[in-house]
């Protein structure tokens, strides 16, 4: 049995633009005013950041602002990524039903496994790597992430086709003990491109778009259905960013949150880093007045990050672990990259401080 997927392509938009088209497809999803699609798209020079991550941590903001880089937060977590018109974003959102599988976990497996039978169609040797990215030969050449919002999911990864790596290096702060992790001198040496692969054989837009689908039709039972975008999608993605992505309000929600914190650690686990930044309270300094957290982390609703946060104020120091063990087994959680014990060891690192 197939599945029909309504294919459109909304080419090049300013980056929270893009990025209020992708909630406003969700929405629109979930009023059952769009079928289930696959959305091509691009991006002007633009830092993105992750849905929890740290503005001003991840991004050398200055560099962006000289360069007329734009700057945006993501709907989804995981890290800070540098996209410009030599990388194509596809985007799929679905109801969760559709492919009869269950977790965001084995979601994101499938999809990149299929993703990356696309690509190789291009003459490379694509394949995906837990947790969320597909490579050649070792070195990433797309990376991907989702969540599920109710019963739509939304996943979505790019493909590095052409891009200038310095131009990536100068707009993101990227950690040096990432690099280590990885055995790299640099995060140029990280990624690769079908222009570097393929050189004057590279493919063009539509030969790319049209191996991905291939790869999904293949893959995971998609019939592509050329299609158009509708007049309920643009007005939900102009209302969400006039009123929410699209404002510095969004973007900087989370941004030096040191200047307001007295402690920080960080704990880096599989599933990603988690820093977490504590301010206490009470005479002998054994109460916790209020914790945020960030990371690149994938969890799925992105609320239960802030329903934590919420659960730990007023909490006295002792008894931290406690209450976020029963704080995840008492919530519902579609995916979390990183575990409990992970949350817990950044706030004791930051205790320990």
């Amino acid at each position: 049995m197939t599945h029909p997927f309504r294919v459109i392509d909304t080419g090049i938009r300013e980056g929270r633009a893009n990025i209020s088209f992708d909630q406003a497809m969700i929405d629109a999803h979930q009023q059952n005013l769009i079928p289930d699609s696959i959305r091509f798209l691009q991006f002007p020079p633009t830092a993105l950041i992750g849905r929890h991550q740290d503005l001003s941590r991840e991004l050398n903001l200055d560099h962006c602002h000289d360069n007329g880089i734009g700057i945006v937060r993501r709907i989804t977590g995981g890290g800070a990524i540098y996209l410009d018109e030599g990388q194509l974003g596809w985007v799929l959102v679905f109801h969760r039903s559709t492919l009869g599988i269950a977790s965001l976990t084995d979601l994101s497996r499938e999809i990149c496994v299929a993703a990356a039978a696309g690509l190789s169609r291009l003459g490379i040797n694509a394949c995906y790597r837990p947790r969320n990215d597909i490579e050649v030969d070792g070195r990433k050449i797309s990376g991907t992430g989702g969540l599920f919002d109710g019963d739509t999911m939304l996943f979505q990864g790019t493909v590095l086709v052409d891009m200038n790596p310095q131009h990536m290096v100068a707009a993101l702060n990227v950690p040096q003990a990432k690099l280590a992790k990885r055995a790299l001198d640099s995060s140029v040496q990280r990624v690769v491109t079908l222009r570097e692969l393929l050189g004057e054989q590279a493919p063009s837009l539509d030969e790319i778009k049209a191996a991905l689908l291939a790869g999904f039709a293949e893959n995971l039972g998609i019939e592509p259905v050329s299609g158009e975008v509708t007049l309920a999608e643009e007005e939900f993605a102009k209302q969400l960013f006039d009123e929410e992505i699209g404002t510095d309000e969004f973007v900087t929600e989370i941004n030096h949150p040191e200047e307001d914190m007295l402690l920080c650690g960080t704990h880096s686990g599989a599933g990603g880093t988690v820093t977490s930044y504590v301010k206490l309270e009470g005479v002998n300094h054994d109460r916790v007045h209020s914790v945020l957290i960030t990371g690149d982390f994938f969890v799925t609703p992105p609320r239960v990050i802030l329903d934590l946060e919420a659960a730990l104020k007023g909490v006295d120091t002792d008894n931290i672990e406690a209450t976020i063990e029963k704080f995840f087994q008492d919530t519902c959680i579609d995916t979390l990259t990183v575990s409990p014990a992970d949350f817990y060891a950044s706030i004791e690192s930051a205790l320990q401080a």
